[in-house]
Parts: C-alpha cells; structure tokens; sequence
C-alpha cells in the first residue's frame, strides 16, 4: 500500500496528472490490462476502515473500470463481493479477485449477458448462494457506442444499450428485493450524461437519465421497507468504454479537457461515492444523485 489513499489532503485538481492517452481502440467491451495508461482502481490507495464490515454486495460490471474500483473498495471496508462480467473480460476479472482475497473478504465472479431478464434473475440466485445473502446491489454495467449521425444508430444498437442500462438494473433490482432485508442499498451508475447528452451517444445518454428517474422512484416506493437507492452520475472517467468506440478519435485525444479541473477521473477517485451510500453513514440519503465529475455543474 502507497502512504497516500483516499483521505490524503491535497489539490483534488492535481491529486491525478493528465492521462493524455494514445488513440487505441478494442473491440467491445474492452479489457483494462490492455489499455494505455491502464486505469487506477486504487489497489496501491485505497484505505478500508471497517465501514462495510460483514455486507454482502454484488456488483456488474465489476471487472474494471468503476465497477472494479468499488469492488476493491469494498472488499478493503469488509464486505464479501460478487461480480458480474462477460466472458471476453475474465483477464479482468481475476484481477479484482485476487484484490478481494488480498482483503481477507470473500470474492465471486459471475459471467453473464445482463441483457437478458432470465439471466439477471439467474445472478441474483448465484450471488446470493455465493455470498449468503444479500444487502448491497451495485448496477454499474453500461453499454457505449458513439455514433455520430442518429441515421446510423441502429435499432438494434438503440435496444441492446436500453436493455443493458436499464432493464437490466430494473430485472436485477426487482429479483433481488426478495433477499434483500431493510437497511439495504441499491446505488444506480447514472452520468454527467443524463444532464449533458453528447449529440453522438444519444442511446447512452437516454439510458443514464432514465436511470435518474428510475432510481428516484424506486426510493419513494421501497423507503416503507428500509431499502434505500440512490445514483452516483461520474463524469469523464478514464475506463475501457472509452477505448472500445466509447468516444470517436477526436474526443479520445481531448479526453482530459472536457472538465473543469482539465483531467479526466480515475476510477479510484468514484469508489468513495459508493462507499458512503452503501454504508450506514448514509441512513438519511434515499433517492439522490452524487454527482462526481470534476467540477462540472449539473441540475
């Protein structure tokens, strides 16, 4: 472990240089040990206090990237993790397995296509039976592709990202309400697109709103159970969408200049946001978005 982790004070504008990264691209949905700079998901920073001691979490999209962080986090506060990813990310994922042993909590790694509703009760089964039990859901995974002319965005594109983004969390959250007990967190994945579509990831953008609005919802309606849920929207973050047409070419070279602290985010710097909702600290917060982007103003 570094001597600087996640509560080291400093400038929070240069805590991360620039990442100025290469044009590099990889077929969909990319793996993180092959991307140039490869992400930080904190395995050398992040520093467990206990704050999730004896949960059980399943998160998708936990291979890399945000997800990845916030397994690593989690495990590092105490809690057992499932993750959830396809099969062309396994090299990813036994990565963040082996941060969770490192922790001394218990990991378990789930492959399947979320996009499919008997697949997305079929994890929930798994991951209860792997963890015993259940009281922390993470709906991470996303899909997306830029296309720059609606014209070119196909119906098929247009459904696979919806069921993706957003059946899915609604199929997962809905088959694990029967494990989950009160005191429960579900944390949604929305993004500074929900307020800021990009013109050329309009099915991504649609998808992260209507996440917003889902989440929102869901929080009013499962408050009488003890539940809580609530969205963490990130901002530009350095993953592998980014490198597997994510972003066109163009937007890959200014990646870094999108925001107002001019570099894009780490992966590292997100999992704290998930930390605070999944954990008792947070028993007063139901139906909010933590917008963490950079300084990048937001409804």
């Amino acid at each position: 472990m570094s001597t600087r982790d996640q509560y080291t004070f400093d400038n929070p504008v240069t805590r991360y240089a620039r990442v100025e990264p290469p044009l590099q691209h990889q077929p969909e949905p990319g793996v993180q040990a092959r991307m140039q700079p490869v992400p930080d998901l904190g395995e050398k920073t992040y520093r467990g206090t206990g704050r999730l001691a004896g949960r059980k979490a399943l998160i998708t999209g936990g291979d890399s990237g945000i997800g990845g962080a916030v397994a690593i986090a989690f495990a590092r506060e105490g809690a057992d993790v499932a993750i959830v990813h396809l099969p062309g990310e396994a090299e990813d994922a036994a990565h963040i397995l082996d941060q969770i042993a490192d922790a001394g909590t218990r990991g378990h790694a789930i492959v399947a296509d979320i996009s499919d509703a008997a697949r997305c009760r079929a994890v929930i089964d798994e991951a209860v039976e792997a963890l015993g039990g259940l009281d922390i859901l993470v709906n991470n995974a996303g899909r997306q592709i830029a296309v720059e002319r609606v014209e070119d965005l196909s119906d098929e594109q247009f459904e696979l990202t919806f069921r993706t983004n957003v059946f899915a969390p609604f199929w997962l959250t809905k088959a694990a309400l029967a494990h989950l007990p009160a005191g429960s967190s579900i944390i949604n994945t929305a993004s500074l697109e929900a307020y800021k579509p990009a013109p050329d990831r309009l099915d991504y953008a649609s998808t992260k709103a209507a996440i917003n609005n889902l989440s929102k919802g869901l929080a009013v309606q499962l408050a009488e159970r003890g539940i809580r849920v609530n969205v963490v929207a990130p901002g530009p973050v350095w993953t592998a969408l980014q490198v597997s047409d994510g972003v066109s070419d163009e937007q890959m070279k200014a990646f870094d200049d999108e925001n107002t602290y001019q570099r894009s985010g780490q992966p590292a710097e997100l999992a704290p946001a998930y930390v605070f909702l999944a954990s008792s600290e947070s028993s007063y917060v139901s139906g909010a978005t933590l917008n963490v982007n950079g300084g990048m103003i937001t409804p």
